[in-house]
């Protein structure tokens, strides 16, 4: 489940739309009327998705995507009149007046789009520097030499290391250097 946050300049319109959320199955995380309160709780919450209206007291929504963090989804509800044939960016719309179905379905269309971005990044392996590469290269190297492993070997045996220590690759070939130097 993700964070959701409901931000509406009416309290009222936030207590409906978070109503139609939670009767389906969807748990609002938080419920805000003005800018500044989405923004004081993405910077806590790390991730999720903004159904929001299009403008509050003190931003519009594009304002407000733009300094959200980049966990953050945005999902504004409003009139085609006041976002059409404007530049939204990635905010996705949905026009007002809707059906329930139809915010629920979105919704559940970003959760499902957050939870695929977070699979994929899990499955990219770190982008290392050539520093990095030097330091792992090097361990690899010396427990080649000193206990005669093959490269495979040596490599398995680090990452060995880097699992029973619960450090990162680069942590236990450091280590390792720091052991036989």
């Amino acid at each position: 489940m993700e964070n959701i946050v409901v931000a509406f300049r009416k309290p009222e319109d936030g207590q409906n739309i978070r109503k139609i959320l939670v009767r389906n199955g969807i748990p609002v995380t938080v419920l805000c009327t003005c800018g500044a309160q989405v923004l004081s709780h993405a910077g806590d919450l790390g991730s999720g998705i903004v159904v929001c209206g299009f403008s509050f007291g003190d931003m519009d929504c594009r304002q407000l995507k733009r300094q959200l963090p980049a966990g953050f989804d945005l999902l504004t509800v409003a009139s085609p009149g006041r976002w059409s044939g404007e530049e939204m960016g990635e905010i996705v719309c949905l026009p007002a007046p809707f059906k329930a179905c139809d915010l629920v379905s979105t919704v559940r269309m970003l959760e499902a789009a957050q939870t695929a971005r977070r699979k994929q990044a899990r499955r990219q392996k770190p982008v290392r520097s050539e520093e990095e590469k030097k330091i792992i290269g090097e361990a690899k190297e010396l427990l080649i030499r000193r206990n005669h492993m093959t490269e495979p070997e040596a490599h398995r045996y680090l990452q060995t290391c880097s699992m029973n220590s619960q450090t990162g690759l680069l942590e236990a070939a450091q280590m390792i250097l720091s052991l036989y130097r």
